[in-house]
């Protein structure tokens, strides 16, 4: 179906359009929502930093659903970027409602390049949620247009940020959102702990070099119990963060292998003056599930974020210990769930799937670094991935009892 004439989609979009053109003649609708952008001036989106003028306007299966609403698109993501089909991060000029999620101006595509299945970081969000943890984005599957060409499948998501209806901290000059960042990539403002690691500081924003100091004393303080805990004294780590918030970030991190979640980045946090460390919320599972890039991730046995830098240090306290293996005997079967649930979240994306391998045949493809298993078809990504699931739910159930 053609929504313009065929003159029309060659020549720029309106400074103010009542729609955006868009043909799906080659790529039909596939039962989910199609969001369309167009740049001004066709403009490539060149890197993470350039924020492009554009228009977006979402289209249902016969007509636009929405408004053509005002923009800027930049790329988005660390490695993935780099990766022929990349993310985008949206920011519109007034605060919009999305597939009925509450209204903010920030969003983010995800493009889920690296993962054959599309499902890795959509599962995390719904082990997140079923867990109960304080906020999980919402997300919703979309295939995307950029500048009339059919770019393919990507998830929608709440960006992680300071709002009420997103992680809902006070904004103040003694609490704060920060991110566990990796040094190749250090976005400012930042502090840097007394023991290396490089922390973002995403709340408040422009933050004074007193309250930065502020969390880099804490962190310092952290590190130093850290650094000097007495396996008698159990419990001395554990004060210092939220158990609650702690017990199921550690699972969805530690069930799914997620490679990022060594402690190298991605890690998010808040704090408040007075308070303890709440861990969360969750980002970037693309690369989880036995999907990692190094071999030793990618089995299912062995103990995934415990063994890594901070995390290495909570696991010497019996204290965390053991609530982390009761939480898991009492959510076990909600891990369960996740694994039989993978039919009905692959039925949401079953037709764009076909789509998305029409315009990125990469199903066998093996060259790219986050592209390590080659697949006959989608149905054997799908089978691996689940088989792995199962295997790792096994092997955890297994290895706890045997702890007893």
């Amino acid at each position: 179906m053609l929504f313009c004439l065929c003159a029309c989609l060659d020549e720029p979009t309106e400074s103010s359009p009542d729609f955006l053109p868009m043909d799906d003649s080659v790529y039909p609708y596939a039962n989910l929502p199609r969001v369309v952008i167009e740049t001004e001036n066709f403009a490539g989106i060149r890197d993470r930093e350039t924020e492009i003028p554009s228009h977006l306007q979402i289209y249902g299966k016969d007509a636009p659903e929405s408004e053509v609403y005002e923009l800027t698109v930049r790329g988005r993501g660390n490695s993935s970027f780099k990766m022929p089909k990349y993310g985008m991060k949206l920011e519109f000029k007034d605060k919009v409602s999305l597939f009925g999620m509450p209204k903010n101006r920030d969003w983010a595509l995800v493009a889920n390049f690296g993962d054959k299945s599309h499902l890795r970081n959509y599962m995390a969000t719904r082990l997140s949620e079923w867990l109960g943890m304080p906020y999980t984005p919402r997300c919703k599957f979309v295939e995307v247009y950029l500048n009339r060409n059919y770019v393919g499948l990507y998830l929608l998501m709440e960006t992680v940020k300071v709002a009420r209806e997103r992680v809902n901290i006070p904004e103040n000059d003694t609490t704060f959102l920060f991110e566990k960042e990796n040094d190749k990539k250090i976005d400012e403002p930042f502090i840097r702990s007394s023991i290396g690691y490089a922390f973002h500081v995403k709340s408040p924003k422009n933050p004074s070099e007193e309250s930065l100091e502020l969390l880099r004393s804490h962190l310092a303080d952290f590190e130093d119990v850290l650094l000097h805990f007495s396996t008698s004294d159990t419990g001395a780590i554990a004060r210092w963060i939220d158990m609650d918030d702690f017990k199921p970030y550690y699972w969805v991190q530690e069930f799914s292998k997620n490679e990022d979640a060594i402690f190298a980045r991605s890690i998010f946090m808040t704090w408040q003056k007075g308070s303890p460390i709440h861990f969360g919320p969750i980002w970037d599972f693309d690369i989880s599930f036995g999907n990692e890039s190094r071999e030793l991730n990618r089995k299912f046995e062995n103990w995934h974020i415990r063994s890594y830098r901070w995390f290495y240090y909570f696991f010497r306290d019996d204290a965390i210990r053991s609530q982390i293996r009761e939480y898991w005997f009492e959510h076990r079967e909600t891990f369960r769930a996740l694994v039989d649930s993978v039919p009905l979240y692959r039925s949401i994306i079953e037709d764009a799937v076909k789509n998305e391998y029409r315009r990125w045949p990469i199903m066998s493809n093996t060259e790219n670094w986050a592209l390590k298993d080659p697949y006959e078809d989608y149905d054997e990504a799908i089978d691996v991935m689940v088989r792995w699931m199962k295997d790792r739910f096994d092997w955890i159930e297994t290895t706890l009892k045997e702890e007893k």
